[in-house]
């Protein structure tokens, strides 16, 4: 089955906000709000529409949808731009075919075209390490909230990007509202 990967259209926020809904309905580890955070983020400073990315079926519609949007690495005075990779979502029909990591894949090949250096993920401790993520402790990057260590991770999108970054993660404030 193929998917066509591009940057998500204005008119389609609602279509993608639904798939998201969708996506997380039967989530165990899911508040079922996902798409209110989608929807936040577009209308926050941290939004970067070419890094809101949709997959669409043959019949071009809409089935699954990565957002990657700007966040900080705070230490004292020190401030490092980076990204957060939330949420990934892909329809429940379409799951477990390869969508989610073709999104991801696309996602962050975009971030590097356009300059940026790291990534960082709340998610799954078994998924995100196939593309490269590790351990944030591993650079002493520590999530703003209680979290395991094993599932919050960093992604270098350029060689040593991270070696000396260290700190608090900054979420925008469309993640706590």
């Amino acid at each position: 089955m193929e998917f066509l990967i591009r940057q998500e259209l204005t008119h389609e926020y609602n279509t993608t906000e639904e798939i998201v809904k969708r996506a997380f309905l039967n989530e165990e580890y899911s508040d079922k709000k996902e798409h209110l955070l989608v929807n936040r983020i577009r209308k926050s400073d941290a939004f970067i529409p070419e890094l809101s990315l949709v997959a669409l079926n043959q019949d071009k519609d809409i089935v699954g949808h990565v957002l990657l949007s700007k966040i900080k690495i705070i230490d004292g005075d020190n401030t490092v731009d980076s990204l957060a990779l939330a949420p990934v979502s892909v329809a429940p029909d379409y799951q477990k075919k390869g969508i989610g990591s073709k999104l991801i894949r696309t996602a962050l090949k975009n971030a590097i075209e356009l300059g940026y250096r790291s990534v960082i993920v709340l998610g799954h401790k078994d998924y995100y390490p196939r593309f490269g993520f590790k351990p944030a402790s591993l650079w002493n990057i520590k999530a703003p909230f209680e979290v395991p260590d094993e599932v919050f991770m960093a992604l270098e999108l350029a060689d040593n990007s991270l070696e000396d970054v260290q700190g608090i993660v900054n979420y925008s404030k469309a993640f706590f509202e």
